[in-house]
């Protein structure tokens, strides 16, 4: 079809107005880069929250993962391209449990790259989109939240003005 999707373009995701959480795993792992293949799980999530004294997720939030990956770009755009850490099967499984309305990283892609074991090729977008209706957003910029340590705040993101697409750029406001 060349002039798009029909039914779930990206103009039918509605307009967010909800808390968010940002969660900074380079500082969880101790590092300005968390290492390509690194899964955040569960554990890993819960470790991080613990770390920055987030109060749990809740059903609703948005939930964002920094990285530090975004400072390859224009340094290392081999590695930034091709590999990163992210979101484990079982961590997305974990938010969708909490019925988490959207979860995003400054990555491009989101999820552990190489995969988890066992996992099948972006097993995770397969577990948050199509299996539980959580919307997916990457290449986040979040690293002046971390310096701020605006680990929870308020989400907001106005609706695409693009009609047909699966994906947009997007213009989200976060206010602590």
């Amino acid at each position: 079809m060349t002039d798009g999707l029909r039914k779930l373009g990206v103009e039918k995701v509605p307009a967010i107005a909800t808390r968010g959480v940002l969660l900074d795993m380079a500082g969880y792992f101790n590092t300005d880069i968390v290492k390509e293949g690194t899964a955040f799980n569960r554990a890993e999530i819960e470790g991080a929250m613990k770390r920055q004294g987030v109060k749990p997720i809740e059903k609703g939030d948005v939930v964002l993962f920094y990285t530090g990956g975004t400072n390859l770009i224009g340094k290392d755009n081999k590695r930034y391209g091709s590999v990163e850490p992210g979101l484990g099967m079982e961590g997305a499984k974990y938010l969708a449990s909490l019925e988490v309305a959207m979860v995003g990283a400054d990555t491009w892609g989101l999820e552990v790259i190489p995969f988890e074991k066992n996992a099948g090729v972006f097993e995770v977008h397969q577990i948050l989109l199509p299996l539980n209706g959580i919307y997916i957003l990457e290449n986040m910029n979040t690293e002046e939240m971390v310096k701020d340590q605006a680990w929870e705040f308020l989400f907001t993101l106005g609706p695409s003005r693009i009609t047909g697409a699966v994906q947009a750029i997007i213009n989200p406001i976060a206010i602590k």
